[in-house]
């Protein structure tokens, strides 16, 4: 019963977003702002199911300059949990498929996030340069999932390198953001328990260059997984109590 409402929720609220959205993103279309207004929007949608999100961002976070954020990327409910992070001024880079996915895709596109078509490595690298010249260009920050797919439990899965491609090529630090593992979550639990998002101090690219990429990405990946152990342990006790 407790799913079938929260089915039912979600989609009055995709087909709201839908409406109301598309129409308040025609307005300015594929204008960087709609994310982050979005973004808070979907973040507060993790209360209808049963999730405690614990957001802890720097006070500062708003306020900065240019940056590539790379959080993990673990399922569906990314999008209740992890989109609370996202800062003014950022669009994110997605699968091409998305744009077909009913209600959220039309959205995700209007919004003025980069979509890339991982299938094809050619143009997977002309929209890595599009990034660069994206953040280059304006005072945009572009934010990525540095593990290309899902985990769907498998823990932090191995880096691809085109986060740090493009951190490199427009000369701008790299944004760590760790969300707690969400595997356990059910919409037949009533009470989900803890979800912790935290961001991750910046991590200079300066000295690097495409030679040490990899370095790079297996630095950041070390931070994001230790970062992630003692989430998930806090996550544990905080459930317990």
């Amino acid at each position: 019963m407790i799913a079938l409402l929260r089915v039912f929720a979600v989609a009055i609220f995709a087909i709201v977003m839908f409406i109301f959205g598309c129409g308040y993103c025609l307005l300015s279309p594929r204008n960087p702002k709609h994310v982050f207004t979005f973004g808070r929007i979907f973040g507060r949608m993790s209360k209808v199911f049963g999730i405690k999100l614990d957001l802890r961002i720097p006070e500062d976070a708003y306020n900065r300059g240019q940056h590539i954020y790379i959080a993990n990327h673990q399922n569906n409910w990314d999008m209740f949990t992890v989109s609370s992070a996202v800062t003014p001024k950022v669009v994110t880079v997605g699968k091409k498929s998305l744009a077909w996915m009913p209600l959220f895709g039309q959205l995700y596109w209007l919004t003025g996030n980069i979509l890339i078509d991982r299938g094809n490595r050619s143009k997977a690298m002309g929209t890595i340069d599009q990034v660069v010249e994206s953040v280059k260009n304006s005072d945009v920050s572009v934010w990525m999932f540095p593990e290309g797919t899902r985990s769907r439990g498998r823990g932090l899965l191995p880096f691809k390198t085109g986060a740090f491609h493009a951190a490199i090529g427009a000369g701008v630090p790299i944004i760590p953001i760790v969300c707690s593992s969400t595997g356990g979550i059910k919409l037949n639990k009533w009470d989900n328990g803890h979800v912790i998002v935290e961001m991750l101090p910046p991590i200079s690219t300066e000295g690097y260059g495409k030679e040490n990429i990899r370095e790079l990405a297996n630095l950041c990946r070390e931070q994001m997984k230790q970062k992630l152990e003692e989430l998930d342990s806090e996550v544990k006790d905080l459930n317990k109590a």
